[in-house]
């Protein structure tokens, strides 16, 4: 049987190649097509997953796509993408267009690498994958016990929803600067760490994953947390409807399609987020149309199963419209962002996230990254009883740590209290509903 599927694997292989060969991919970059945006036209030989792929060298290059049609009937695929910089002007960099060309272009062998979710060999640090219920202070545990146990945090992403937290960090030895390589200790600190995030019994489903690989931390923070079932609501997170991303799903009148259409505010990646959600369901988009030119965003998919059928039942609908609200909420930045930038030393997140526990401030969201001995973080964080960050407490914090290391990103009146929270961010209602389609029954 093993050998059959390997052999099977290797034919799939060597057909893609030949179709590849067959039909490059071709890359058209247009910089007078409009006025104050890049046109990129991308077109290949389909096959699964080639969307995901697209959209996140675009995300990963940080362009803010503001427009896009889809098209990928039958064997062949088109993307055409209008994209900005982050301050909304063309992309002029001859560099960055270059990149763009060469790594989705006909010889590039960068696509192959990036369906195995990154799980490549690193000799430079140790990958750790956490899930667990979230809590007060979680963040400052888990980061005590890696300092503990002599391990220097060189970048880690953390997200919370629904009660739930993930995280991908990638940490080195504090002696050697290096990934963790001896299985004994991979194992301890596995064991440490699946400890902290049980907390109490409980507590729901902690898992720890060590291992010495390169992940796409986004990527991956979605795949965790889709299969640690984030977007199951709790009682304690039934929130009116109209605080809800507007998410919706039909049958095309001739039942070949089912189509999605989301309406929300406006943020950056969040295309990828929701191509991922949908590539990780196992749906395949054939159609799809994004406007995202002004403070909404505006997406339609037409989708299928692979096996061509589609969405077939009332609680299919239901659960794919949770996963993408979830989806869209998983990296919304709630509570007050604070920066820090400093130089980076062995336990400088335990000891940054040990303040903020110490006055009472819980951190939603995280991003650490280290770059030529500097670390440069950013947390977004809320008071852990639910009110307002108090400013003293703020003043308090960048007292400790010093005033020109950490900084404030926005001003404290602008955390609200969970229970209160005004999601601007969510949909108006049904406000395009087409004519077009039919409700499922």
């Amino acid at each position: 049987m093993d050998i059959h599927m390997g052999f099977s694997s290797n034919m799939d292989d060597e057909y893609e190649k030949l179709i590849r060969r067959m039909n490059p991919p071709r890359v058209v970059i247009h910089n007078e097509t409009c006025e104050n945006a890049t046109v990129i036209q991308v077109d290949s030989a389909n096959r699964p997953g080639i969307l995901l792929e697209v959209v996140q060298v675009l995300t990963d290059l940080n362009l803010i796509i503001t427009k896009a049609y889809i098209c990928s009937d039958g064997g062949w695929f088109m993307d055409v993408f209008t994209v900005t910089d982050q301050d909304g002007n063309k992309i002029l960099d001859d560099e960055i267009l270059e990149y763009i060309k060469k790594v989705l272009g006909p010889d590039s062998c960068f696509t192959s690498s990036l369906r195995s979710v990154g799980v490549k060999p690193s000799d430079d640090h140790t990958a750790i994958e956490l899930t667990g219920s979230d809590r007060p202070g979680l963040l400052s545990e888990v980061s005590a016990v890696l300092t503990h146990l002599k391990c220097n945090v060189v970048s880690a992403e953390v997200w919370t929803h629904n009660t739930r937290a993930a995280a991908v960090m990638h940490v080195t030895d504090d002696e050697t600067q290096s990934a963790i390589t001896n299985p004994e200790r991979l194992t301890r600190i596995k064991e440490r760490l699946c400890n902290v995030l049980k907390g109490s019994y409980k507590s729901r489903g902690a898992k720890t994953v060590v291992s010495n690989g390169v992940t796409l931390s986004a990527r991956r923070l979605h795949q965790m947390m889709f299969a640690d079932r984030d977007y199951e609501r709790t009682d304690d997170d039934m929130l009116d409807e109209k605080q809800r991303p507007n998410v919706e799903v039909v049958n095309y009148y001739d039942k070949d399609y089912s189509v999605v259409t989301i309406r929300s505010k406006d943020r950056p990646k969040l295309l990828f987020d929701t191509v991922c959600t949908l590539t990780d369901m196992q749906y395949v988009v054939f159609h799809a149309n994004i406007d995202a030119a002004g403070p909404e965003a505006y997406q339609e998919y037409f989708i299928r199963h692979q096996d061509g059928s589609p969405v077939n039942s009332d609680a299919e609908r239901e659960r794919l419209m949770h996963c993408l609200e979830a989806a869209i909420e998983r990296r919304v930045s709630e509570g007050l962002k604070l920066e820090l930038c400093t130089t980076d030393r062995v336990g400088l997140l335990s000891d940054v996230t040990r303040i903020f526990r110490e006055n009472s401030l819980t951190v939603t969201r995280a991003e650490v990254n280290t770059k030529d001995g500097k670390a440069v973080d950013t947390f977004y964080v809320r008071d852990a009883s639910g009110y307002p960050v108090d400013p003293k407490t703020i003043d308090s914090i960048r007292e400790t740590i010093g005033q020109t290391i950490l900084h404030v990103k926005g001003s404290c009146a602008e955390s609200k209290p969970a229970a209160q929270e005004s999601p601007s961010r969510f949909l108006f209602g049904g406000l395009f509903k087409s004519r077009s389609f039919v409700n499922f029954g």
